[in-house]
């Protein structure tokens, strides 16, 4: 198997998951900002799926040239 294979099949899972709603990631900004005093917020969002989409078409164009022989 070529390794073009294996990252190709990695991306598309990752896409996948993505894709589902599976990843997330978290953004800090300040809520309240008094002199010597702040307050700030995690919040928690989910990666856009277009970027999934993206991954996964990658992936799936990888698997596909990967796999085709050289003549």
């Amino acid at each position: 198997m070529r390794i073009s294979t294996v990252i190709g099949a990695l991306l598309l899972v990752a896409g996948g998951i993505v894709i589902a709603g599976g990843l997330r990631y978290s953004s800090r900004h300040d809520v309240v900002d008094l002199g010597g005093i702040r307050v700030s917020a995690d919040e928690r969002k989910p990666v856009p799926t277009w970027i999934g989409g993206v991954v996964a078409l990658a992936g799936l164009a990888l698997v596909f040239t990967g796999g085709a022989r050289k003549r």
